[in-house]
């Protein structure tokens, strides 16, 4: 085989080798890059506590957020998560705003607020027993020398058993009086009568025995001085005393 003859099978050999070396070789591909992750939309929770008060009173705002850079209540900046006091006059609801790359997040809590209740009203003063039996229990008058009662005494006597019947812790003192005229003994005989005579209605009208004394001072306590039928009707009287 001569020269030239091998060089052209040597470069066919080496055309066919290269061929089959650029045939087996992959063609590489280059994969793109992925986006950046969309940025995560914010959260946001808002609560009051409690959630009811009455004019006057506080409750706290709690709130909590997530992927937010710019937090407000009421349109005041706050810190991511926080709480705080507040004391609305009336039902008010509040406001959180969340702001983040990723969008907006609203919350709101209401605190109803009612009215406080009116104040209790102040108690009386308690009347005392003694007020109580001067207010209810009054003298009663006889006529010149009798000891018959009149039925404005009999309806006094009716009002006054009740009163005593309702405390039977209470004594009570029956005092007969008379006039000047007479002599002292023949008043306190007649005192006596008057005293005994208002003593028997009372104990008629359910009041017990051991609640009452009547007693006779006859013309030894006047009430009025003078000597004139004014003052004699004035001194001719029963006198009720609470003894307890």
């Amino acid at each position: 085989m001569n020269y030239r003859k091998q060089q052209w099978i040597l470069a066919i050999v080496l055309s066919s080798a290269l061929a089959l070396v650029i045939g087996c070789e992959k063609k590489v591909t280059k994969t793109p890059e992925p986006p950046p992750p969309a940025p995560k939309p914010p959260t946001a929770t808002l609560s009051a506590n409690p959630t009811s008060i009455q004019r006057g009173q506080s409750a706290t705002l709690t709130w909590s957020t997530d992927n937010a850079t710019d937090v407000a209540v009421e349109g005041n900046k706050v810190d991511a998560t926080g709480s705080q006091t507040v004391s609305p006059a009336n039902t008010t609801t509040y406001h959180l705003s969340a702001k983040g790359p990723g969008g907006t997040q609203e919350a709101t809590a209401t605190v109803n607020v009612t009215a406080p209740p009116p104040p209790a009203p102040t108690p009386a003063p308690s009347e005392s027993d003694e007020t109580k039996f001067s207010r209810l229990v009054s003298d009663i008058y006889f006529d010149y020398d009798k000891a018959d009662l009149r039925p404005e005494a009999q309806q006094m006597l009716g009002q006054a058993a009740e009163l005593v019947k309702a405390h039977p812790e209470w004594r009570i003192q029956i005092e007969g009086n008379c006039d000047e005229r007479g002599s002292g003994m023949y008043n306190l005989a007649l005192g006596e009568r008057r005293a005994d005579v208002a003593r028997q209605v009372l104990v008629q009208g359910g009041v017990g025995t051991v609640q009452l004394k009547a007693i006779s001072y006859g013309k030894e306590k006047p009430v009025c001085g003078e000597s004139n039928e004014d003052c004699w009707q004035k001194n001719r009287h029963d006198h009720f005393v609470l003894l307890h």
